[in-house]
């Protein structure tokens, strides 16, 4: 979970600077903090709730949701309003697949942290304590060892899975909070493919605007370390 966390973050930070929350220095920050306090006060150990680890896994779930929720609302309207990395292929698929990754994750771990009560529930009463999703495994338990319950990965997969398929996969929600949560994952997904792709296609083999060729020459590592907002293109 730290990992995907880790990787959500730097995933953020590869963004060029007007698709990042707040200053560009705010969300390393905040995430380092969150990751130093879930690693020394858990370290790889489930063993006991605790409701301040509980509260610090929540906020940093909640800064990647929020923080990749900012970076997408300002491609589609940069998608919208011809902004100059939307006229650039490249630059706007590199953009859209981070993105749409951080989603992922996002989501992934959202479902880790709710289904039935939280990890260190599931650890110590097994998958069956009131779950909000059936995995395959526990319709199976004879092909399983004693005390199976899913872990990050098998949450990872099933996010990965509704970001693609746009649809129910071999993970069963089945309290009414978690359909809404796949439908909206499935629903972003949906929004950020269709836009960045169609963008992305109609914009092959077009030349770039005169005004958009320094901002499209630029990678997104080198534009991450800069504060300047992309500038548009004209209209």
């Amino acid at each position: 979970m730290a990992l995907a966390a880790l990787t959500a973050g730097v995933l953020h930070m590869l963004l060029p600077g007007d698709f990042q929350i707040g200053y560009t220095w705010v969300y390393p920050i905040l995430m380092g903090t969150f990751l130093v306090l879930l690693i020394a006060g858990d370290p790889g150990l489930i063993d006991r709730e605790r409701r301040w680890l509980r509260i610090t896994t929540g906020g940093m779930i909640a800064l990647i949701a929020l923080g990749n929720l900012f970076s997408a609302i300002r491609l589609v309207d940069g998608i919208i309003s011809n902004d100059c990395y939307s006229e650039n292929s490249i630059q706007l698929l590199e953009i859209g697949g981070i993105v749409w990754a951080t989603n992922v994750i996002a989501f992934a771990l959202w479902y880790w942290d709710v289904d039935g009560g939280g990890s260190v529930k599931r650890a110590v009463h097994g998958a069956w304590h009131d779950p909000a999703f059936v995995f395959p495994e526990m319709t199976m338990p004879e092909r399983l060892a004693p005390g199976w319950y899913p872990h990050f990965a098998d949450y990872l997969a099933f996010a990965f899975a509704t970001a693609t398929a746009f649809s129910p996969t071999d993970v069963a929600a089945i309290k009414r909070w978690a359909k809404m949560l796949m439908v909206l994952q499935a629903c972003a997904s949906l929004v950020l493919a269709t836009l960045v792709l169609a963008k992305a296609i109609n914009g092959i083999g077009t030349p770039v605007p005169p005004e958009c060729r320094t901002v499209a020459t630029s990678s997104i590592a080198t534009s991450a370390d800069s504060t300047s907002a992309v500038p548009r293109s004209a209209v």
